[in-house]
Formats: C-alpha cells, sequence, structure tokens
C-alpha cells in the first residue's frame, strides 16, 4: 500500500494512546479506589453493599471531580509548569521585597494579629472550638516539631510523649492525680513548670540517644513515645491508670484586684494560644538566624562535617530537643486545663506521626509553613465531617491524609510554605549535591 493511502490515525486514538490518557485513566480510577475505601462498609447480608454505596451514590461524581482535577494539575505542570513558575517568582518578587523594609514588614504582622484576634469572633461555636483543640494546639505542636525536625534534622516519633508530660505536669500540680504535690497551684501558675518538665525530659531523652541518628534515632524515640503512654497506663498509683484523670482545674488568675477564670468557653484559650503562638514564632525565628541556629543547619546538611568543623553535635542536637519539647509541655497544660481530662489514650503514636506530616506538608524548616500545615490539614477533616456528601468518617483520617501527602511529595517536596534554605537544599540533593538532611544519612550510631 503506497504511503498516500495509509490509513491515517485520528487525534482521538492519539489521545487515547498518549501519556494523557494514561494518566487520565490512573486518576480516575485511583479517585474511585479513594471513594470505596472512604464510603460505607459492606454487610453479611448485603457483601456488595460497601461497593454500591460508595459508586452508585452522588458523593462518587465528587470523587471523579477531584481526579479530573487532579489530572488537569498533572497535565498542566507537565506542559507550562516552567512558565508558571517563571510568573510564580515574578508575582512573589514584589510583596518579599515590600517585606524586606522594616516599617512594611511591621505593618504586615500588625494587620495580620489584628486579623487573628477579630476573625473567631464571628465564628459559631462549633468553629471556635475547633480553632482551640484542633488547629491552634496542633499548630503550637508543629511549631515545636518544626525546631527538631526542620531546623536540626532530627526525625523524632516520639514528640507526643512531650505533649503528655506537660499536661500531666498540669494534673499534678494541681493536685488531681492519686499522688499530691508538695503545695497545690493553679494551672495558670504552672505553666513554667509544665514546660520546665518537657524541656527536662527533652535532655534526659535526649543527652544518651542523640548519638545516633537517622533511622536509629527514629527508633529509640518511637520506643520513648510508647514508654510513655504504657508507664501513664500502668502506674495506676501515679497517673491514675487508664481509667484518666478527671477534675483539673481551668486557668485562673488573680493578681490583687484582677481575677479573671477562663471557664469551658474557646476564645480565652484561643488568645491564650496566640499569645504563646506569636512568642514561639518570634523565639524561633531569632534562633533560626542566630549561632544556634546556623549549627543546627549545618547538623542537619552534614553531620559529620559539621562535627569536624568544631560544632559540639550533641549539646545542639539535646538543645532542639528540649526547645521543641517546651512548645509541647505548654500545649499540653493547655489542653489539660481546657478539657479537664487526660487519659493515656490521648498520647498514642499516631498523634506523632499525624504532627509530623503536618510539619512536612506545611514545609519543613519553615515556620509560617508548619503554621499553615497544621492549619490546613486540621481544618480540612472538620470541613469534611461537616459536608456529609463527602462521607467522612473519622477512621478515615489518615486515609486522606496518606492520599494527600502522595500528592504532596509529587508536586512540591519541600512543601506548600517551604524555607528558601530548605528549598535550596532539595533542590541540590535531587542534583546530586549532598543531602537534604541529615534524617536521610547512612550510618549507624555516632560516638
Amino acid at each position: 500500500m503506497s504511503a498516500g493511502l495509509q490509513p491515517r490515525t485520528g487525534s482521538a486514538a492519539r489521545f487515547w494512546r498518549s501519556t494523557d490518557a494514561r494518566r487520565l485513566f490512573g486518576c480516575v480510577v485511583g479517585a474511585l479506589v479513594v471513594a470505596v475505601m472512604t464510603g460505607p462498609s459492606g454487610s453479611a447480608s448485603a457483601p456488595t453493599s460497601g461497593f454500591t454505596g460508595s459508586l452508585f451514590r452522588p458523593r462518587a461524581f465528587v470523587f471523579v471531580a477531584l481526579g479530573l482535577a487532579l489530572w488537569a494539575v498533572m497535565t498542566f505542570r507537565s506542559r507550562f509548569g516552567d512558565v508558571v513558575r517563571r510568573a510564580n517568582d515574578r508575582i512573589i518578587a514584589t510583596p518579599r521585597q515590600l517585606l524586606v523594609n522594616r516599617w512594611y514588614r511591621y505593618i504586615f504582622y500588625l494587620a495580620v494579629f489584628a486579623f487573628a484576634i477579630w476573625y473567631p469572633t464571628i465564628l459559631s461555636g462549633y468553629w471556635q472550638e475547633v480553632l482551640v483543640d484542633q488547629i491552634g494546639v496542633f499548630v503550637l505542636l508543629a511549631l515545636g516539631l518544626n525546631v527538631v525536625v526542620g531546623y536540626a534534622g532530627l526525625l523524632d516519633l516520639g514528640y507526643i510523649a512531650f505533649y503528655a508530660i506537660g499536661a500531666y505536669s498540669a494534673a499534678y500540680w494541681t493536685g488531681a492525680l492519686p499522688i499530691h504535690p508538695p503545695m497545690h497551684l493553679n494551672p495558670f501558675w504552672a505553666i513554667p513548670l509544665a514546660v520546665l518538665a518537657a524541656m527536662l525530659a527533652g535532655v534526659v531523652l535526649g543527652s544518651p540517644t542523640l548519638r545516633l541518628r537517622g533511622d536509629y534515632l527514629a527508633i529509640v524515640t518511637l520506643g520513648f513515645g510508647e514508654i510513655i503512654q504504657i508507664v501513664a497506663t500502668n502506674l495506676t498509683g501515679v497517673t491514675g491508670g487508664s481509667q484518666g484523670v478527671i477534675g483539673i482545674p481551668h486557668f485562673s488568675l488573680h493578681v490583687d484586684s484582677l481575677k479573671y477564670v477562663w471557664h469551658v468557653k474557646a476564645l480565652p484559650y484561643y488568645y491564650l494560644l496566640l499569645v504563646f503562638v506569636v512568642i514561639a514564632l518570634a523565639a524561633f525565628r531569632s534562633l533560626e538566624r542566630s549561632r544556634v541556629g546556623r549549627c543546627w543547619a549545618a547538623i542537619r546538611e552534614d553531620e559529620v562535617a559539621a562535627e569536624a568543623s568544631g560544632i559540639n553535635v550533641l549539646k545542639y542536637k539535646v538543645m532542639a530537643f528540649s526547645i521543641g519539647a517546651s512548645t509541647s509541655g505548654f500545649a499540653g497544660i493547655l489542653t489539660a486545663s481546657k478539657i479537664g481530662f487526660i487519659e493515656p489514650g490521648d498520647f498514642t503514636v499516631q498523634l506523632s506521626i499525624l504532627i509530623l506530616v503536618l510539619v512536612v506538608f506545611g514545609g519543613m524548616g519553615s515556620l509560617i509553613g508548619a503554621a499553615m500545615g497544621a492549619a490546613v490539614l486540621q481544618w480540612l477533616p472538620q470541613f469534611l465531617r461537616v459536608h456529609p456528601l463527602f462521607g467522612f468518617q473519622p477512621q478515615d483520617l489518615f486515609i486522606y491524609l496518606g492520599a494527600l501527602l502522595v500528592v504532596m511529595m509529587i508536586f512540591r517536596p519541600a512543601g506548600i510554605v517551604p524555607s528558601r534554605r530548605r528549598r535550596s537544599e532539595i533542590g541540590l540533593a535531587e542534583h546530586g549535591v549532598g543531602t537534604a538532611d541529615a534524617m536521610s544519612a547512612a550510618g549507624g550510631p555516632v560516638a
């Protein structure tokens, strides 16, 4: 057959044999799989009800639409990624240049702070509770873990243990535990003691274990988190055991004629959290730019080189652990005082992993990124819960988070708001120059 008589392949046929078609098929099928995984369960009398309830309901169209949106983003990124990045850099350059000016920066900070004070007042009671219990507390926890993981590059899987220590410190100093303190304190005045107890636990854990690195350190910290929970469960005469501790009083402040009690409303706790978050942001920002922050960066990038250059690696690792633990201790005492009840089941290893996901999603090494990652990922489950179309169940949380994290690692591995230093390190690591952090360093214990 001559060349002029060859059958021509139509554009539609070419499309279905292309990479775009395979990507489209994968996105839609993946979305339907997630719809089935998060849908209703089958039963012995109706074993297929799980599939029919997931795929033959309006919620299936929502997941298909999400799959199509993901395919559109991937296709657009593959074709116009460089153009978008250049445009994004040009757009960001102007506000970044403005914020270099100290006065513009202060005005911007004041505007954000004023918005943070005003916005919760227009929310419903439910969303005010979410803002404190789910968002505010986890923003504080993410900021603390960001010091350990983002600044120093140490993989800590037992971070929730410091949260538990802060909560049980509140129960101890207020006399709620079976054992009694030398004096009973108002939870407000027990804050520095809880923070100190968490920092001391960071030093006690860090001193013998931070000679390890990589996977070895992760295993040890994971064990520490499990030990704290098991001790709290089994030491009934001290911690109240698995039944938990009740009767932890609310914060109250009595100074001469000034008297204020936080009670159960969410907004007073939110404003207390806001003050501490601002203090933590300012303190951690100063640390990042100080000699301590530069030592952490050196340890994160290459621990062996940092030690060879004269940096006391163990000292700065322990410092990172204790400073990160301090914010976790405060979050623990605030949670205990607000709820008035704690139990060992509140401090599981899954929470440690969740906080690590918040930091990675937001951007390791970025204070704003860690805060935004915690805010977005803690708000999202509550949003899905109040919209029944998605069929969200609390037990499905880690399915959603896992899928979101996989997508995040494909499109933006440095996080939604990465620090410039971390983005540079990841870029160099992708080109085979060094590693992104000390967590990926091969090797075992270091003497």
